[in-house]
């Protein structure tokens, strides 16, 4: 039997080169040159390369959402900067060629390839980092001794590299989560922001001005707001018609059944992927609905301290987020046996199933999801639904001493602008927590409506998931750089 040779370090030096163009050209690859960014980049970019913080950025996110395109942005944008093109070094971790290789190893083949032996001010990007083993060890010591590199790495297995991170990367890694896209990068990616203007609202007499966005054409925004839903959280989908011809085969192949049978798997332990994919179907195709632990089991045909394990992998891999009620006076339940789940893209269930429209029975439920995911680019916000014995409302934001900061109640529908009394939920929950201002959206109505000493104020669903995405990205922006300078 002839004996196995191993890679040559001239064949993996050769792949080093070849995946730097820069090197030689100082342009990246033709294909991401010219593509527009994501809203995200200058805080990943200022994130990069804010010197005076010593860690490594860690970009995680979901399949497809643009992270690879991100970090040859973000190297276009460096040479751009004056950083010498010879002192940024890109790795695709997911290649063959760098099997069973440390990341040190791969620093001293990069040094070879560059035939530079200095690490002086040196970017070094490992995509894909998740397919080397032990990989938060490997570059939590790689930090540590060389002071003067810049470490970025990215992954796909987010929930992965999120536990890995917060266990072994404390103090040495920034993480940096790159969600699908709002529905304000959509329409920025697409050129159509200018469908929206700002204009001011004297609503409220003893308060400033209400500044809302709206449009004059409600028709094309709510067509492309339905173009989001179905394929807006994925920044290729959006320009790719044939991939909206057949999202199933993009979606569902790429993106839900690699983290489904992949990734959740290799990372928990999971033995019956089948079982993990039943119950999310489930859950796609009711995101929205309320669920309880034995109505999901009877749906799924999944035992119940099985889905309890389930439901906190779907979270953390970022494919659900998961509501828990208060009452009708804002308190928390003890026992959190009811709750509400929500794709965090709800493009996802258009993959799974088929797209969906206006008149579909779904859509309200889709134009829920499509709102809640906005709210989640905040980050961790105290959201919940609040029920009780005949009564429901969507939506509540809780203060820490258990006050409702915000009610919203969310419709696809005009004929409560008229009819504010109908909304018998919502006008007992506001009653009872003195609440003087609740939300209600429309399908194109921006109005205000005095009931019973209640100011209701009616918003387009398509504006107000607009300006919850613009408001949640430009919070974060702020908390991440307190945190990022505090640190």
């Amino acid at each position: 039997m002839a004996k196995l040779r191993p890679v040559s370090e001239e064949l993996i030096i050769k792949r080093i080169r070849l995946e730097n163009p820069w090197w030689d050209t100082s342009e990246i690859p033709s294909n991401y040159a010219p593509l527009k960014r994501r809203l995200y980049f200058d805080q990943l970019y200022q994130q990069i390369t804010l010197l005076s913080v010593r860690r490594a950025t860690v970009l995680m996110g979901p399949r497809r959402v643009g992270k690879t395109v991100i970090l040859y942005q973000v190297i276009q944008q460096l040479i751009a900067d004056g950083v010498p093109p010879r002192k940024i070094c890109f790795l695709s971790i997911d290649a063959p060629i760098y099997n069973n290789i440390s990341l040190e190893e791969l620093l001293a083949l990069c040094k070879k390839a560059l035939n530079d032996t200095t690490t002086d001010h040196l970017y070094v990007i490992f995509d894909e980092i998740q397919y080397l083993k032990n990989w938060e060890e490997h570059l939590k010591s790689m930090v540590d001794l060389y002071f003067e590199v810049r470490f970025v790495v990215s992954g796909s297995a987010a929930a992965a590299l999120k536990l890995k991170s917060n266990e072994s990367g404390a103090g040495r890694f920034t993480d940096f989560m790159l969600p699908p896209l709002t529905f304000q990068e959509y329409l920025h990616l697409k050129d159509l922001t200018y469908l929206l203007r700002q204009e001011a609202y004297q609503w409220l007499d003893t308060r400033p001005p209400q500044i809302l966005d709206v449009t004059d054409d409600w028709d094309t925004l709510n067509g492309h707001f339905l173009a989001y839903i179905n394929f807006g959280g994925y920044p290729e989908v959006i320009f790719n018609k044939d991939i909206q011809q057949d999202p199933g085969r993009f979606i569902r192949s790429d993106i839900i059944d690699k983290v489904l049978l992949l990734d959740l798997p290799s990372l928990y332990g999971i033995r019956d992927v089948q079982e993990l994919n039943s119950m999310f179907n489930v859950i796609a195709y009711n995101s929205g609905n309320e669920f309880n632990l034995e109505s999901l089991s009877q749906e799924s045909g999944v035992d119940k301290q099985t889905i309890r394990k389930y439901l906190e992998y779907l979270e953390a891999a970022f494919l659900i987020k998961i509501l828990y009620p208060v009452g009708i006076n804002t308190k928390r339940f003890q026992r959190d046996s009811r709750f509400k789940i929500y794709l965090t893209n709800p493009s996802m269930r258009c993959a799974l199933f088929a797209p969906i429209s206006f008149t579909d029975d779904h859509f309200g439920q889709m134009v829920e999801t499509a709102i809640v995911a906005q709210w989640l680019h905040r980050g961790d916000v105290p959201l919940h639904f609040a029920a009780w014995p005949g009564g429901e409302v969507d939506l509540v934001m809780v203060t820490p001493n258990q006050k409702p900061l915000f009610v919203l109640e969310i419709k696809w529908s005009n004929q409560y602008v008229a009819h504010p009394g109908k909304l018998k939920s919502l006008m007992k929950y506001a009653k009872e927590n003195k609440k003087k201002v609740v939300w209600i959206t429309s399908i194109d109505k921006v109005h205000h409506k005095t009931y019973e000493g209640i100011d209701c104020c009616y918003i387009p669903a398509a504006s107000y998931c607009f300006s919850v995405g613009k408001h949640s990205f430009a919070d974060r922006i702020t908390d991440e750089l307190i945190k990022l300078l505090d640190s």
